[in-house]
């Protein structure tokens, strides 16, 4: 009997880890495929034109041009909504850890809605910004995407870098406050610097979901050929403007997205390597 229940054991150690190794190989196979597609149809179409110049006339029906503007637009719409979300998250972290009860019913609200707000999908937030600007007498805008994205990826950052500090002994927070020390001093002086590789991955990763995210801004962001001078100005973006090409009967057209794709994938990629770079570096602060 005891023989068996050793096999059985074996068996079903055997069948999960072989479960495992397929669950990995789908991610794997399945990342692969999309990057190839990408390099595939887009690595031919890309060219020095397409990354530095705006459309000209005609370029949604194959005519010469590049997408500059909205290469500019989705930088301007990620770093300042990332600025943004970067301002409002850390006075709300520390209140949840520093001020406010860990296990507080207020912190528990506080965090069911930020969870309930992660889970949202991004076109919610553009039309709750769409209806937000109908109320100001606002119109398409930079300023009006920078605020929707800012909401967008306000519960991303907050929340991830909620669970870091949360990371954090407590035995360090009860040392630093029977030293004499405020609240705010424990905060900016001890939180805020061993959470910093937490942080700074945060805001990457918030950035990242600005840039690459397209229902947010449809309604609010516009579009346009031209790169924004003014705030107020409408702003385009590569996931439309990836949208928009694919939606072309021309194949030149077509290929072009691909191109477009890959100029988004190869900044996130940036971004990626960034975060663990950074995150490396300043490592040595949260010790």
């Amino acid at each position: 009997m005891k023989n068996k229940n050793i096999q059985f054991k074996k068996i079903e150690e055997k069948f999960f880890f072989a479960m495992m190794r397929l669950a990995t190989f789908s991610i794997l196979f399945g990342l692969l495929f999309i990057l190839g597609t990408i390099l595939w149809n887009g690595l031919p179409n890309l060219s020095w034109e397409m990354i530095s110049q705006k459309p000209q006339g005609g370029f949604y029906m194959g005519g010469s041009g590049g997408i500059l503007n909205a290469i500019c637009g989705s930088l301007y719409l990620g770093i300042g909504a990332t600025f943004f979300g970067l301002i409002l998250s850390i006075p709300i972290v520390i209140w949840l850890n520093i001020y406010a009860n860990q296990y507080s019913r207020n912190a528990v609200i506080v965090r069911s809605a930020l969870d309930m707000l992660w889970g949202i999908p991004s076109i919610v937030f553009g039309a709750f910004g769409f209806l937000l600007m109908l109320t100001l007498g606002l119109k398409a805008s930079l300023l009006a995407g920078i605020v929707t994205l800012t909401l967008l990826i306000l519960p991303i950052m907050i929340r991830s870098m909620d669970e870091v500090i949360k990371l954090i002994p407590k035995e360090l927070t009860e040392a630093t406050l029977s030293l004499g020390a405020t609240r705010w001093e424990l905060a900016i002086k001890v939180i805020l610097r061993k959470a910093l590789p937490g942080i700074v991955t945060a805001t990457l990763l918030g950035f990242g979901r600005a840039i690459g995210d397209a229902a947010a801004v449809m309604f609010t962001a516009g579009f346009t050929d031209n790169i924004p001078e003014k705030i107020t100005d409408p702003v385009a973006s590569l996931p439309l403007s990836i949208f928009f090409q694919l939606a072309s009967p021309f194949e030149t057209v077509r290929g072009r997205a691909y191109a477009a794709a890959l100029v988004l994938t190869i900044i996130i990629l940036v971004i990626s390597i960034l975060s663990r770079v950074i995150t490396a570096k300043y490592q040595k602060y949260s010790r």
